[in-house]
């Protein structure tokens, strides 16, 4: 199996769990010290959170960070893909 492949579906992985995080949001009354949503989170917010930093909130309620990381998670993904393209895997 490919080193390409098992990355790319890392990201997908990735990118889905985040859609589906972003999701949750619109569901008011979920419990986010809960399981599944609790890891769901963990796993999430510290790569969202970096951009929540950068563009805070619109309103404090229209949070349009999540566009900025799809972005630089597609750059890093073709970032990661070059470089093992480079380095030969």
């Amino acid at each position: 199996m490919n080193i390409r492949y098992i990355v790319n579906n890392l990201f997908y992985f990735y990118y889905l769990i985040l859609i589906i995080r972003i999701f949750l949001t619109w569901i008011p009354n979920i419990d986010w010290n809960s399981q599944p949503f609790d890891f769901l989170r963990s796993i999430t917010d510290p790569f969202l959170n970096v951009f929540r930093g950068i563009i805070p909130p619109i309103g404090g309620m229209l949070d349009i960070s999540p566009i900025i990381a799809f972005f630089a998670l597609q750059f890093l993904q073709i970032g990661v893909n070059t470089l093992l393209s480079i380095i030969g895997l």
